[in-house]
C-alpha cells in the first residue's frame, strides 16, 4: 500500500451496522486502501460525533470521512477542527448545518416514507432516562430501506438492523465541517428515507462535488462500486 494513501473511515447510519460497507471496503481495499469502518452508537449526534472523532483522531496520516445517512451528520460534526481529515463524502447523507436536525432536514421536502415504516420501543438508560429506539419493521424494511437489494439480503439486514435513539434524530448539529473541508456528495436518486431532493439541496448547499445514482437509501449494498469510485475520486483529490 501506498504510504501517500488515506485511511478511508466508514460511518454507517440508522438501521444499519457496519456490514453495511462491505462491498465498499472490498472495493477499496483492492486498490490499496487501508479501511476502518467505525461502529456509530446511534445514541445522540455530540455524543456519536465524539466517539467517531477521537477515533480519527487516534489514526496517523491523512483521512478521508465518508458517512450514511444519518452517520453523515456525525462525520460533518467529528471532524470539525480535525487537521488530519482532507475530505469528506456524503452517501445518501445528511448535511446538516448548524441547528439543524436529521427530522428537520428530512422534511423539507416531500417524499420521505420513513416516518410509516418505523417501530418505536421505550429503553431506560443507565442514569435512569428514557428514550424510544426506532427500528425499521421487519415487513416494510426491504421497499422502504432496500428496494434495490435483493430480498433474502434485505431480510439479513432487516434482522440485524441497529436501532437509533429518537433523540439523536432530533438533536441539533454543531457548526459543520462541510464548510471548511472538500465534500463530495452521492445523491440516491430512488431513496424512501432522505428524498434526493433534500439530497441534492445540501449538496448545493454545501457546493459539495456531487453525483447522482440510481439507488435505494441502502445504495452502499446496491451499488458498492458507485460508492467506492466516489470515495476513491475524494482520496485522489487529497493528494
Amino acid at each position: 500500500m501506498s504510504a501517500q494513501k488515506p485511511t478511508i473511515v466508514l460511518v454507517h447510519g440508522a438501521f444499519a451496522d457496519s456490514s453495511s460497507w462491505n462491498g465498499v471496503i472490498d472495493e477499496l481495499q483492492s486498490h490499496g486502501y487501508s479501511v476502518m469502518a467505525a461502529s456509530n452508537p446511534l445514541r445522540g449526534l455530540a455524543g456519536d460525533s465524539a466517539y467517531v472523532r477521537q477515533l480519527v483522531a487516534s489514526i496517523d496520516g491523512p483521512v478521508v470521512l465518508a458517512g450514511h445517512s444519518y452517520g453523515g451528520s456525525v462525520i460533518s460534526n467529528a471532524a470539525t477542527g480535525l487537521e488530519n481529515v482532507k475530505a469528506l463524502v456524503f452517501v445518501a447523507a445528511f448535511l446538516p448545518d448548524e441547528g439543524e436536525s436529521a427530522i428537520t432536514l428530512s422534511g423539507k421536502f416531500p417524499g420521505s416514507t420513513l416516518g410509516e415504516a418505523l417501530h418505536p420501543v421505550p429503553v431506560t438508560l443507565a442514569d435512569g432516562s428514557q428514550v424510544a429506539d426506532l427500528y425499521i419493521e421487519k415487513s416494510k424494511f426491504h421497499q422502504q430501506f432496500a428496494a434495490d437489494v435483493p430480498e433474502g439480503t434485505a431480510a439479513i439486514m432487516a434482522a440485524t438492523q441497529r436501532p437509533v435513539a429518537d433523540a439523536a434524530l432530533a438533536e441539533g448539529a454543531s457548526a459543520p465541517a462541510w464548510k471548511n473541508i472538500p465534500s463530495w456528495v452521492l445523491v440516491a436518486t430512488e431513496d424512501r428515507n432522505i428524498p434526493a431532493q433534500v439530497q441534492t439541496f445540501m449538496a448545493e448547499r454545501a457546493k459539495a462535488t456531487a453525483v447522482s445514482v440510481p439507488a435505494s437509501h441502502a445504495v452502499s449494498v446496491a451499488r458498492p462500486g458507485d460508492v467506492a469510485r466516489l470515495i476513491d475520486e475524494a482520496a485522489q483529490a487529497t493528494g
